[in-house]
């Protein structure tokens, strides 16, 4: 198995992080003081996808070179980590509606704000399934997931 991608395969992680730095150029110095819900949203969805990205990868590679494998699963946890902790920011954002909070059982219903706008819940609890099934409670953790391994 080559290292080096196919010249035929195009990269786009470039483009997403481009488009994400133009994001914040455009919409943060003259956007809201406040972070609002569909943009965690949809924070929230560029992580999960990053995160399943990052899984592929670390299974991949794993199986051929152990050490970059572990480091690309504790990237994998880590992205992990951020995207339970956007998940608790868009519980803790206020309703853009009536400006309240909503309970934490409301996540349990899957679509707390109704559908179709706001996904976040569903994606989140899919995503955590993949999770436990991938990685030990030990892992998520940790205060240190970069395994040496030489």
């Amino acid at each position: 198995m080559s290292r080096t991608p196919s010249t035929t395969a195009q990269d786009f992680v470039p483009f997403a992080t481009a488009a994400l730095d133009f994001h914040r150029a455009l919409n943060l110095p003259g956007g809201p003081l406040v972070t609002t819900r569909a943009e965690l949203d949809a924070l929230h969805s560029h992580l999960v996808s990053l995160h399943g990205l990052l899984d592929a990868h670390s299974a991949r590679t794993g199986q051929l070179v152990p050490t970059e494998g572990d480091q690309l699963r504790a990237a994998r946890t880590r992205i992990w980590q951020v995207a339970e902790h956007l998940h608790a920011a868009y519980h803790a954002a206020p309703r853009p509606d009536s400006g309240q909070v909503p309970e934490p059982e409301a996540c349990r219903t899957g679509l707390p704000e109704g559908a179709p706008e706001l996904s976040i819940c569903q994606r989140h609890q899919r995503t955590a399934h993949l999770v436990r099934r991938r990685t030990t409670p030990s892992d998520l953790h940790t205060p240190f997931t970069g395994l040496v391994r030489r």
